[in-house]
């Protein structure tokens, strides 16, 4: 079974536009350039994939919307959040023999059978050709079920030291939130970072040292409060999720501050006391100004933004090895260190166009932006012969 809840929910959304896209396994691991059975584990939510870039492309496989997209994403990173928390990939790990089993037994009837991956054989079973036809169909059930029954007792025996393992990490990350968004000068209560009776929200007892993913509470809202008066497009639901990481990391950005995607006391401070403004062109400037750039392949090229950041000059992707994909056509670090540009560049759309046609005139096709094909299907990419 998943994981946990919001892998169940990331799973959900993937066997759903898989199922309407009418395709099978097999064609989905041509298009994607994934593995069928490892498809076939994010459909089931027996594993999150470490990057999005191939649940976006499963998804434009199948046909997603531009919400559905933005929907997947959100999920996907919550699930990836859940993944990497104590316990949780281990668990998973652990269930996948049991759960490959039991899913090619108890299909849905829409999903075809996986071949069986090298050493998936469960405990205790005969490998085939050792035994005769009639027991095939019999004797690899018993060690499944035993298996189970040996991996609930395990989860049972461990389950004082996950709880301990999960309160020790949760203070490490706090410790580490603190040390990488907090003023190197002391910073009190007083003058600089504000008291909880001073009318900063994000000062008082009522929130935590640091506001992060993953949280729904007051003390988001306020972040969200404050970026949106900046001029950030951002929804104030009181909800940290992709959107609001996304937006905090861009405000980091803006002001100089590490652009970590938390909200320790020093982003606190500059939330409240900052000048930086935060609004953006609009789609329709940001269409007509690649079209402008990109004369060779307009069509194309707003395309392959669009695909990419939803044309969202602010556009972040956080990836889980550390490294980031900045504005429009999202640029990533080594791109940008390649080009000499900075986050603060990436994230100004004139620049970014114009650094998106510099990597186009390369080869003078998209060939930085793979993910995207399906996008630019139909649209002319190739520039005339001159």
């Amino acid at each position: 079974m998943p994981a946990c809840p919001e892998t169940e929910r990331f799973a959900a959304l993937l066997r759903s536009l898989k199922n309407r896209s009418g395709l099978s396994y097999e064609a989905l691991a041509k298009k994607t350039g994934t593995a069928g059975s490892t498809l076939h584990r994010y459909c089931r939510g027996t594993s999150v994939p470490q990057d999005y870039g191939s649940v976006h492309r499963f998804a434009t496989a199948c046909g997603a919307t531009p919400d559905e997209l933005r929907t997947l994403h959100r999920q996907w990173a919550l699930a990836d959040a859940a993944r990497t928390e104590p316990g949780t990939a281990t668990e998973a790990e652990a269930d996948t023999d049991v759960v490959e089993v039991v899913d090619l037994v108890d299909g849905d009837g829409a999903e075809e059978p996986e071949a069986a991956e090298p050493g998936a054989v469960a405990p205790g079973a005969v490998a085939p050709g050792a035994v005769e036809p009639g027991a095939v169909e019999v004797r690899p059930i018993r060690p499944v079920r035993q298996s189970r029954f040996r991996l609930d007792q395990f989860r049972q025996g461990r389950f004082r030291g996950v709880v301990i393992g999960a309160v020790v990490l949760t203070l490490g990350v706090s410790a580490w939130a603190l040390t990488t968004d907090h003023p190197s000068s002391g910073m009190g209560t007083g003058s600089g970072g504000g008291s909880a009776t001073d009318g900063r929200l994000l000062f008082s007892a009522a929130c935590q040292p640091v506001v992060a993913m993953g949280q729904h509470d007051a003390c988001v809202g306020e972040v969200q409060r404050l970026l949106h008066a900046k001029g950030a497009d951002i929804d104030v639901d009181s909800d940290f999720g992709p959107q609001t990481l996304r937006r905090v990391t861009a405000f980091q950005v803006f002001t100089g501050l590490q652009p970590n995607g938390v909200v320790g006391d020093v982003t606190k401070k500059a939330l409240y006391t900052s000048n930086v403004r935060m609004t953006v062109w609009p789609p329709a400037k940001v269409r007509q100004h690649i079209r402008a750039v990109f004369t060779d392949a307009p069509d194309a090229a707003v395309a392959i933004a669009d695909c990419q950041s939803f044309l969202d000059p602010l556009h972040i992707l956080p990836n889980t090895n550390g490294t980031r994909n900045w504005g429009l056509f999202q640029i990533s670090d080594l791109r940008l260190r390649e080009l000499g540009g900075t986050p603060r560049q990436a994230l100004d759309p004139e620049w970014n166009i114009r650094a998106a046609q510099r990597l186009w005139s390369k080869k003078r096709d998209f060939h930085d932006w793979p993910n995207c094909e399906r996008a630019v299907k139909g649209a002319a990419t190739t520039a005339p012969a001159r």
